[in-house]
Order: C-alpha cells, then sequence, then structure tokens
C-alpha cells in the first residue's frame, strides 16, 4: 500500500510536456522598475504563458494598463502595453538554476517619436536578458536592444536586478530586491530602486503585499499630466489568479 501511494504521488507530481496557464490580476499600482506606469492609479493585468516541461523552453504574453503614454503630450493615446517573452531555464547543478531570453515591451499606435517634445523616441522596446540562481536568491541582467522606453539615442541600456525570495512560513514569502537602471545618453534617467514585500498563496488567489522606492531624478519621472512623482516611496497591493 505504501508503495503504491508513493507511486501514486509521483505521478501526480510529474508535469505534462506542454503546459498552459492563464494569470489575471489587479493592483493599487503598476510598477516597472518601481516606475508607475498608470501614474500611481490602480491597473488591470492578464497574460498567458506556455511552457515545454522537458526543454525548460517557456513563451508568454502579458497585457496591462497604463497612462504614460496618453499622459505625455502628442504621443497617443493607447492605455495598453504588451509584454511578450520567451526564453528557456532550467538547471546549471544541482544548486544554481539559470534562465535567459528576450522580452519585448509593446505600444500599440504609440507616437512617442511624434509628441510635443522632440526628446523621445517610440516606445517600444526590445531586451534581452539572463539570470542565474542558487537557492532562494538571484541575479538578473536585462539589456535593451533598442531604444529604451521612449528615450532617444538610448540603446544599450542595462538594468541590474538582485534578489530572493524567501520562505517564511508555508504558503509566505518575504520578496526582496534591489535594481539599478542605467539608460545610455541619459544619466539624468538612471536610478536605483528597491522592495521589500510579502506574498501569501491563499490558495483561490494569491495577494502581495509591498513597500518600494527609488533615488529616481524627479525632473526626468515626472507625470506631465498631472506633476506626480512617477518613483516615489509607495505602498502596494496585489491581487492575482492563475488558472
Amino acid at each position: 500500500m505504501a508503495a503504491f501511494a508513493g507511486s501514486l504521488a509521483r505521478a501526480e507530481d510529474q508535469k505534462p510536456d506542454n503546459e498552459v496557464s492563464f494569470n489575471a490580476s489587479i493592483s493599487s499600482d503598476y510598477r516597472l522598475r518601481a516606475i508607475s506606469q498608470s501614474r500611481l492609479k490602480p491597473s488591470l493585468h492578464g497574460g498567458v504563458d506556455y511552457t515545454h516541461n522537458p526543454s525548460g523552453f517557456y513563451a508568454g504574453t502579458l497585457l496591462s494598463y497604463i497612462t504614460w503614454i496618453k499622459d505625455t503630450p502628442g504621443a497617443g493615446s493607447t492605455p495598453l502595453e504588451v509584454d511578450l517573452y520567451g526564453g528557456k531555464r532550467g538547471a546549471i547543478t544541482k544548486d544554481f538554476t539559470y534562465d535567459v531570453g528576450v522580452m519585448a515591451f509593446i505600444y500599440p499606435g504609440n507616437n512617442m517619436n511624434n509628441a510635443t517634445c522632440a526628446c523621445h523616441a517610440n516606445a517600444n522596446t526590445a531586451e534581452i536578458y539572463g539570470q542565474v540562481g542558487y537557492g532562494p536568491g538571484y541575479i538578473k541582467y536585462s539589456r535593451a536592444m533598442t531604444n529604451f522606453l521612449g528615450s532617444p539615442n538610448s540603446k544599450n541600456s542595462g538594468y541590474l536586478d538582485l534578489g530572493a525570495n524567501i520562505d517564511v512560513i508555508e504558503k509566505l514569502v518575504l520578496n526582496l530586491h534591489v535594481g539599478h537602471q542605467v539608460v545610455v545618453n541619459h544619466s539624468n534617467e538612471t536610478y536605483t530602486d528597491w522592495k521589500i514585500g510579502l506574498t501569501r498563496d491563499f490558495g483561490v488567489v494569491t495577494g502581495a503585499i509591498a513597500v518600494m522606492g527609488t533615488n529616481a531624478d524627479k525632473s526626468a519621472y515626472t507625470s506631465p499630466a498631472d506633476g506626480s512623482f512617477l518613483g516615489k516611496t509607495s505602498f502596494m497591493v496585489s491581487v492575482s489568479k492563475t488558472f
């Protein structure tokens, strides 16, 4: 009986070769590298992910509500960010993992390069990234292969991400992060960000709370719509569901 139970558990734990999942969430603010994309207002998100478990290859997309394009005079009215990504993850050794891939931030119909201010480029951005993990910790580096999020002549901008997701008790995880964004040829847009948070799996949904902030230059990250500082230290709440 014990041997049968063990075989059944292993069968239940084994993942299918091809796995598709969907996700949806709402957050009190949408932060990309701790800079608000929704002018410090709530945002909706939804996406789909595909994983080929035997090889570790994956691909997915995420759609998010934003305001910063339409807040920029003459840049267009799109309220949508479409993230497309794909890559491969796996184990280097028993203790070390890796994740490499490509990521595209797409803003349909954005007209940033024709905005009222000539200091903008098209907002669409493509990056490559690589990550190495050890236990709960990781280090990740992303490099822009195009102009970075509407900043002209900013190709090869990079983001260094250090973090750890530490189990506190069952289903409760402590999230720690520090990052540094370098925007080539735009020193006033270069900054460091940080985050301390908790994620809790409630079964039906997953909830997260966090405090995050930056040392970003207010002159570079102030909304033209209402003058709010988009990199301010803030308390964040989100609820998500994967199905």
